[in-house]
């Protein structure tokens, strides 16, 4: 499974509560659609941290990084290869 599926199916699965892939658009803000909160971005952190083996440092918290699908995904791929380096 590539990252962005990985991420989308925990997002449906533990966000929208659903299996319908047109539920999540992957460019649209979680915060600004309320589909998540501060909370839930911390739930997706420690997903992020555990799934693909990357550190989220504190000063790397930010919309930039984790509020949307794509933001995620290019978030974890330069961490990975930040590792791979």
């Amino acid at each position: 499974m590539s990252i962005t599926q990985t991420i989308r199916c925990y997002i449906l699965e533990n966000f929208l509560f659903t299996n319908d892939e047109a539920a999540l658009q992957n460019e649209k803000s979680f915060i600004a659609a309320g589909l998540i909160d501060s909370t839930g971005i911390l739930e997706i952190i420690l997903f992020i941290e555990e799934t693909f083996g990357v550190k989220v440092d504190d000063e790397e918290m930010l919309p930039e990084n984790l509020d949307s699908v794509n933001n995620l995904v290019a978030f974890v791929g330069r961490k990975q290869l930040a590792l791979a380096a």
